[in-house]
């Protein structure tokens, strides 16, 4: 299985203590939300210093078409942490190469073609959406062969986070069963942070600045310092419609008998 799919899984699981006299568990390390660096290859001379803070990294390939060779200089480069890649369609051959040279995850668009994306089980799959989808479409992503949801809306207005966005993030996690990851930038804060974890976000993407060695470092102590989830967010399967006689429905009055006068 993916590493970083397994540490979104790992983190949404509850331990619980056993009854009795038995020798206590250690306890679970506390969840935190998934840090995910993202650059463009070949960006940074050394791609470990500008992630060193991060759980995994995104590469987004923008100017070229990545062949094995390219990739497997990608893969050599980077820490040892989970890597994946944005997937455009460049074809089967690039979803192989990827397999081979030790990719851990990719990201799909929804418009994405299903032939490209790698079929191996090591490789995670997320699916790209916009917030703007039918609510309909939403719950339908339950029921794909995919690991997790990345939404593509950013932070709006002056890049901070908004009650409007918050509000949006919100109602996704209820639609959506599956951990739920966000772009964020870079300098976000403590307060934003929390309240985006309190949302029921589970991870969040941000894109590094290379010419900045350890740029992540504040952001990877804002994250440590997060409290746990004051209440355990629920993920539904599926919002069913509410059953039952309806309220307000008129009930016929008794029909009186009409005494007949002679």
């Amino acid at each position: 299985m993916s590493r970083l799919i397994d540490e979104f899984n790992r983190a949404t699981r509850t331990t619980t203590q056993p009854m009795g006299f038995r020798a206590a568990r250690p306890a679970a390390p506390a969840a935190r939300i998934m840090l995910i660096a993202s650059l463009e290859p070949g960006a940074a001379e050394n791609p470990a210093d500008c992630t060193d803070g991060a759980n995994a990294v995104l590469l987004r390939p923008v100017k070229s078409r990545l062949t094995a060779k390219t990739v497997q200089e990608i893969a050599d480069s980077l820490p040892d942490i989970p890597w994946g890649i944005y997937l455009d369609d460049n074809g089967d051959k690039q979803a192989a190469a990827l397999v081979k040279a030790g990719c851990d995850f990719v990201v799909i668009p929804a418009a994405g073609r299903i032939a490209t994306t790698p079929q191996s089980e090591k490789v995670g799959r997320i699916l790209q959406v916009e917030s703007s989808m039918d609510d309909g479409l939403l719950r339908a992503i339950n029921d794909l062969p995919v690991d997790a949801v990345l939404v593509a809306d950013t932070f709006e207005g002056s890049g901070s986070l908004v009650w409007h966005q918050l509000m949006i993030f919100q109602h996704l996690v209820h639609l959506i069963s599956k951990p739920l990851i966000v772009p964020i930038p870079a300098d976000v804060n403590g307060e934003e942070l929390k309240a985006l974890w309190e949302a029921g976000v589970d991870g969040v993407v941000v894109e590094v600045d290379t010419t900045r060695t350890g740029g992540l470092k504040e952001l990877r102590k804002a994250i440590d310092k997060l409290p746990p989830r004051s209440a355990i967010k629920h993920k539904m399967e599926a919002l069913l419609p509410r059953t039952g006689e309806e309220r307000g429905a008129a009930v016929p009055p008794d029909e009186e008998e009409e005494e007949e006068y002679e």
